[in-house]
């Protein structure tokens, strides 16, 4: 990759994942460019099946009045609403096809593409309620699918190794699941409304990046050991612990406060904290220097898309139900 470059390009040199990691990219760069065409599309796929799932369970959540307690029954209630149920389903493909988009290409450039699950979201809910979106929306899509091209275009995100070694899971672990836990604290001190959505909507956005960089550490034990070695793999239980999790936070997240509060820090927390983990995990390489720029103009651009979605009037009919 040319100049600019964060993140090591290899290993130590030692290790079936390091090798395996450069095994690939000695493959040559049209291997690379086929795997990853492959992941985005698979990607696509599952923000789709995922944007799907967030109209089902926004639509079924909405049904459960607010309530200043954080409670576990609140997944009880939702069990017995069919619309949660095909919501939860839509999820289920959703991880199916993120599993296939992670064991294709880099987590930097898989996770962020969900970013999409917003647009795609709005689209859906406008087509399956009858309701038109307005220039204002049509041009925010636009803000947030322009925004996230151009932020990855210019971070130009490269895979890494395979099997990140015990110490980086530990620290990358570690420091989610205390993020994870500082923002539930400050959640319950707060009552229902937009710093406790916010709070929520980032816990169950970090708690999407770790269960992602889990599955592809998983998904690569079953490329290279089957489905012994995907039972056998640590991270196969971690993803599904972590994903459950997020799937909890989330809903409170919903049922706590105003969309405007908790989409924008669900949307650019899961991108910014996954891009952190592809890096410090798996070494994926992302250009920095004057790349940095364009990354940014991106981002924001995402950011103000993603305000301007979560007012409009369809956002707050699938808040209110």
């Amino acid at each position: 990759m040319t100049g600019g470059g964060t993140g090591p390009r290899g290993g130590t040199g030692d290790g079936p994942g390091w090798q395996a990691g450069r095994e690939v990219r000695e493959a040559g760069g049209a291997e690379w460019a086929v795997q990853s065409v492959w992941a985005v599309v698979f990607a696509l796929l599952a923000a789709a099946s995922s944007a799907t799932a967030t109209v089902l369970q926004r639509k079924a959540a909405s049904t459960v009045p607010l309530s200043a307690g954080f409670r576990l029954r609140l997944i009880v209630e939702l069990l017995h609403r069919p619309v949660w149920l095909a919501g939860f389903g839509a999820i289920v493909l959703a991880a199916c096809l993120q599993a296939l988009a992670l064991s294709q290409g880099a987590l930097s450039l898989v996770q962020p593409l969900f970013v999409l699950e917003l647009p795609m979201a709005m689209l859906i809910a406008g087509f399956v309620l009858g309701r038109r979106l307005t220039r204002g929306s049509w041009l925010a899509v636009l803000a947030v699918v322009g925004g996230l091209g151009t932020a990855l275009a210019a971070a130009d995100p490269q895979g890494g190794i395979t099997h990140p070694p015990g110490g980086r899971w530990a620290v990358a672990t570690g420091c989610c699941v205390g993020a994870v836990a500082l923002l539930v604290v400050v959640a319950r001190r707060h009552p229902p409304g937009r710093l406790r959505a916010a709070s929520l909507a980032a816990g169950a956005a970090i708690g999407n990046a770790l269960t992602a960089a889990l599955m592809k550490a998983a998904t690569h034990a079953w490329q290279s050991d089957g489905f012994t070695g995907f039972l056998t793999a640590w991270q196969t239980y971690g993803f599904a612990l972590a994903g459950a999790g997020s799937v909890f936070l989330l809903q409170n997240a919903m049922q706590s406060g105003p969309l405007v509060a908790s989409q924008p820090a669900l949307t650019l927390t899961d991108a910014l904290v996954s891009l952190a983990l592809g890096v410090a995990l798996y070494e994926e390489t992302v250009r920095t220097g004057w790349w940095l720029l364009p990354e940014i103009a991106g981002a924001l651009a995402i950011l103000a898309g993603a305000l301007v979605l979560a007012r409009t009037p369809l956002a707050r009919l699938l808040a209110e139900g």
